[in-house]
């Protein structure tokens, strides 16, 4: 449950509203939803709506999540946020920047 309060957290200090409970929430700010699923299995990734959704994961599944959106190849904008500890990374699908925090 760890992952998902990070999740919470991250979204909440960027200055988006957090709504639901449980590892999928909507992250809204002005203009923008956010479709939010934290990642902690890679069986079977939650079905997304919306035209934005991202992903927080663990570091050793980032890869992983990575390498299977591209072969889903989604038809909405994605973004993969690493929690490592109390940092995170965010990855952005191509042609996005890389952003640190």
């Amino acid at each position: 449950m760890r992952l998902v309060e990070q999740a919470r957290s991250i979204f909440a200090d960027m200055g988006y509203t957090v709504e639901g409970n449980g590892p999928e929430f909507r992250a809204e700010r002005k203009w923008k939803v956010v479709h939010v699923s934290t990642v902690l299995e890679l069986d079977e990734l939650p079905p997304a709506t919306g035209q934005f959704h991202c992903f927080v994961a663990q570091p050793e599944d980032a890869d992983s999540l990575e390498a299977k959106l591209e072969r889903m190849n989604p038809n909405y904008e994605w973004a993969i946020i690493v929690v490592d500890g109390d940092d995170y990374q965010v990855e952005r699908a191509p042609p996005g920047p890389h952003v640190s925090a």
